[in-house]
């Protein structure tokens, strides 16, 4: 009778469509079954035997810990049972491990750590390496203290290895060594002043939480002392794609497809991209909903039922729908969906049914607009955004007793432009890992010579805006803006303007001159503009369908990117902090909806209708 291989009935009940996978995890098995058949031409062959061995270990000497799973034998779950056969199975034309880095993406409970913590153990004690170095890698000494403590207690309850590993230190311990083979096991992090590591095996757990790739490409550097050194990186799915784990995201995705175009990542095509990388990258189909659908639950938690119940998936999807701020947690870490910031200001759905192709000058020239400049310093971008009221549409709303009423209200079309220093475009498009260099040649973004924007540049711009449409509020915030008021009065721009903070503080109380124009045209005195406020209006303009924006990957990029910081009353601003790219197109355009909104009175009607604009 053949000996049974766990790694084979996996890959072939997941191809099948016994086994319920995400696209990428189906495309690591049809990559193993390819490989089956024709990797011996490449050099490659499956070592059955050692795939066994190493799952094996597991039960035969691991112990699990915490709660129901106490002392219990690590019985490894089929998933599981691929991803560790899979790195132990595979061998060179010269008999030592094929897969030297591994990438597994995976939802939150699914035992990444211990299991991690297990390979940790089984490369210390039963890989046949003298002197194996094996770490546990974290971008700070906590981080990688989560999976070590795992490895800590699976000694303390196997006898068996208790009574043949050494501990070191004592609360926590810092330390397992094996004496035979004068091998050991220690957390190891970017804050520790060890170097030179010589790893055997290296385990990053939570890439998604590394800020940079330091310890990752310190641990590596010491691999060429080894014979067959293997690196193990495992994560949730993460929201910032500046990030070292969104590059090996993206690496392991057309590793599994055999794909170099990302366009493609759904589809195996089997070309051999890396034969040294594995994945494991559990994901939904595209167009899986998993508010609406509990059936693809398991294709990011293959555990589901195991350590994950259903009852509790249910329940946090319960909470995305309830609360908005905790939608994309949930979507990140339970379904390993990629969101565009940690907690996301506009749906993508939302943004792309108010995306549309117009040409201002040629819709727009001589009405009246509202502009809104956000100035960068020398990191961020310059950005001017338009705002042109162009029409009314009726629009349901929820009074405050509960009964719906319709209103009319005004719509709007809005583009930005934006630029950005062209003697530091190449630097700035590493560095924001954005493409704006190839958004320059498409006309999307503008580069000025020099190393920062010129404000008698912006300013240039603000006077031909001013020629081309009429102009009724500008709106500023007060940082770097004084020389820019130079540089208007010089060029002979006068067009009202208005400060309008971007954080979470309000603007200052209205000037002398504010308050005698207020009166001289039946106004009440201005009540200023802050950010809270114009969020408030732009949401309500999309959620409503009430704008359409120039379709501009710069913008698009902006909005997506988009995070929230909020006080205790609810008041709510953009975070440059917390934003996964340049939002400065975003606050250009918030800044240009309150001043449109500014000006218009309680009916709806612009201030300046029936006698032009007020020149001051």
């Amino acid at each position: 009778m053949p000996i049974k291989d766990p790694v084979l009935a996996y890959a072939k009940g997941v191809v099948a469509g016994l086994i319920v996978a995400g696209p990428h995890v189906r495309n690591s098995c049809r990559r193993h079954l390819d490989d089956l058949k024709t990797g011996k031409a490449r050099g490659l062959r499956w070592d059955l035997a050692a795939s066994l061995r190493s799952i094996n270990f597991f039960p035969d000497v691991l112990r699990l810990n915490g709660g129901q799973f106490e002392g219990i034998p690590f019985v490894l779950h089929p998933s599981q049972a691929f991803i560790v056969g899979s790195l132990f199975g595979w061998k060179r034309a010269d008999g030592y491990r094929r897969f030297r880095r591994a990438y597994i993406e995976i939802a939150k409970g699914a035992g990444k750590s211990p299991l991690l913590a297990g390979i940790g153990l089984y490369c210390m004690l039963a890989d046949g390496e003298q002197r194996a170095e094996v770490y546990a890698a974290g971008s700070k000494k906590d981080q990688a203290m989560v999976l070590f403590r795992d490895a800590v207690a699976m000694v303390d309850q196997s006898p068996a290895l208790a009574e043949r590993i050494l501990k070191s230190g004592g609360n926590p311990v810092w330390n397992l060594s094996d004496l035979a083979s004068n091998s050991f096991f220690r957390p190891i992090a970017n804050d520790d002043s060890q170097s030179g590591p010589r790893p055997s095996a290296a385990l990053c757990d939570e890439i998604h939480e590394h800020k940079d790739s330091n310890i990752i490409e310190m641990l590596e550097r010491g691999f060429k002392f080894r014979r067959q050194p293997m690196l193990i990186m495992a994560t949730n799915s993460g929201s910032d794609r500046n990030t070292v784990c969104w590059q090996e995201h993206q690496h392991g995705v057309r590793v599994a497809a055999g794909t170099r175009a990302p366009d493609d990542e759904f589809t195996y095509v089997g070309e051999v991209i890396d034969d040294d990388a594995f994945s494991y990258i559990c994901a939904l189909d595209a167009d899986e909903d998993p508010l609406e659908d509990p059936t693809c639950w398991v294709k990011a938690n293959p555990l589901m039922g195991v350590t994950v119940k259903e009852d509790y998936l249910a329940g946090v999807v319960r909470q995305a729908k309830a609360i908005p701020g905790k939608l994309n947690g949930i979507l990140r870490l339970h379904f390993c969906q990629w969101t565009d910031a940690e907690e996301a200001w506009m749906s993508r759905p939302t943004l792309e049914k108010a995306l549309a192709e117009f040409v201002p000058e040629v819709e727009h020239a001589g009405t009246e607009c509202f502009l809104g400049v956000d100035l960068s310093g020398s990191k961020d971008l310059t950005a001017l955004a338009y705002m042109v009221e162009t029409g009314t549409k009726a629009v349901q709303r929820t009074k405050e007793d509960g009964t719906i009423e319709t209103v009319t209200l005004p719509t709007f079309d809005a583009w930005v432009e934006a630029w950005t220093p062209l003697n530091t475009l190449a630097a700035r498009s590493l560095a924001d890992q954005a493409p704006y260099d190839e958004w320059v040649r498409q006309g999307f973004l503008f580069a000025e010579p020099g190393n920062n924007i010129r404000m008698d540049f912006v300013a240039a711009r603000i006077a031909t805006a001013c020629s081309e449409y009429m102009v009724s509020l500008l709106a500023y915030d007060r940082y770097s803006y004084r020389k820019l008021e130079d540089e208007l009065d010089d060029q002979g721009v006068t067009v009202r303007q208005i400060e309008h903070p971007q954080g979470g503080r309000r603007r200052a109380k209205p000037t002398q001159d504010e308050i005698d124009e207020a009166k001289l045209i039946g106004e009440d005195p201005p009540e200023g503009l802050w950010m809270p406020g114009s969020v408030t209006i732009l949401e309500t303009l999309f959620l409503e369908e009430r704008i359409r924006i120039r379709t501009n990957p710069v913008v698009i990029s902006a909005i997506m990117s988009a995070a929230i910081e909020k006080d205790p009353f609810e008041n709510k601003w953009f975070s440059k902090r917390k934003a996964v790219n340049r939002i400065d197109p975003l606050v250009a355009l918030a800044m240009a909806a309150g001043a449109a909104h500014r000006r218009k009175n309680s009916a709806g009607r612009s201030s300046y209708e029936g006698r032009g604009l007020l020149i001051i």
